[in-house]
C-alpha cells in the first residue's frame, strides 16, 4: 500500500486530501507543521509526501529540498499544494526537488490525477529495482527468499527474513519497533512489540561478518546504514 505524508496547516484542507486518498487506498499520515514532519520523516517512511509551502515554522520548500539532499529519501514523490501561484514560486519548488506542483485553489479531480501519477511513477520504480537488495556484502533475493553474507547462505527464520528485508529496503531510514511489526507483520508471521528487539539480536548472530549493517538508534528503534 503506498504511504502518504501530507504536510498541511489548513484543518479542512488537510482533512480533505486526506479523506480522498484514503478512498484511493492510501495509508495516509497527516500533520500541519513543517517540525512534526521532519520528526516524522526521519523515523518512518513515505513514497509520497504532499507539502504546503506556508507553514508554521519550517517551510514546505525547506522540507523538500532536505528531502531530496538526502540518500535515505530520494526516491521519495514530492507533490507541493500552494497558494503561491507565482512563475517564479512554481519554478522555485520544482527547482527544489518537487516532482508536481498544484496551486490552491485546485479542485480535487486534478489533485487526485496528479497523486495517482506519481504513485505510477513510484511503483514503476519499485519494479524495476527487481527482487534482490543489496547492502555492501550482504544480498537478499526477495523471489528466493534467501540471504547471503559475502556470498555464503544465511538460514533465516520467515520473521527474521521479513524484518531485514524491510530494513534494508529503508536503508537509512530509522524505523520504529511499531513501523517494523506493521512492515513484518503477514501470513505466517506475528510479531509483537518487544520481540523486535528479540529477532535483531538472532539477526546480527545469524549475519555474522554482515551484522554491523544494524544500528541500534536510541529511543527509535532500528536502522539499516547505508554501505
Amino acid at each position: 500500500m503506498l504511504r502518504a505524508l501530507i504536510v498541511e496547516d489548513e484543518r479542512d484542507v488537510r482533512e480533505l486530501m486526506s479523506l480522498h486518498l484514503k478512498r484511493e487506498g492510501v495509508e495516509v499520515v497527516a500533520v500541519e507543521n513543517g517540525e512534526e514532519a521532519l520528526k516524522l520523516l526521519g523515523a518512518d517512511s513515505f513514497a509520497l509526501v504532499i507539502l504546503d509551502w506556508m507553514l508554521p515554522g519550517v517551510s514546505g520548500l525547506e522540507i523538500c529540498k532536505r528531502l531530496r539532499s538526502s540518500a535515505a529519501s530520494k526516491r521519495v514523490s514530492i507533490l507541493m499544494v500552494t497558494a503561491r501561484a507565482d512563475t517564479a514560486d512554481v519554478i522555485a519548488g520544482l527547482d527544489a526537488g518537487a516532482d508536481d506542483y498544484i496551486t490552491k485553489p485546485f479542485e480535487l479531480p486534478v489533485f487526485l490525477a496528479r497523486v495517482r501519477a506519481l504513485r505510477r511513477r513510484f511503483e514503476a520504480g519499485e519494479s524495476k529495482q527487481g527482487r534482490k537488495l543489496q547492502n555492501g556484502n550482504l544480498t537478499i533475493d526477495l523471489e528466493a527468499y534467501e540471504v547471503f553474507c559475502e556470498g555464503n547462505p544465511v538460514q533465516l527464520t520467515p520473521s527474521e527474513f521479513k524484518l531485514l528485508a524491510a530494513l534494508v529496503q529503508n536503508e537509512g531510514r530509522a524505523l520504529s519497533r511499531e513501523r517494523l511489526i506493521d512492515l513484518v507483520q503477514g501470513e505466517n508471521v506475528t510479531v509483537v512489540d518487544r520481540a523486535i528487539d528479540t529477532h535483531v539480536f538472532g539477526l546480527r548472530k545469524k549475519l555474522g561478518a554482515c551484522s554491523d549493517v544494524i544500528e541500534t538508534i536510541r529511543g527509535v528503534g532500528y536502522r539499516v546504514r547505508a554501505p
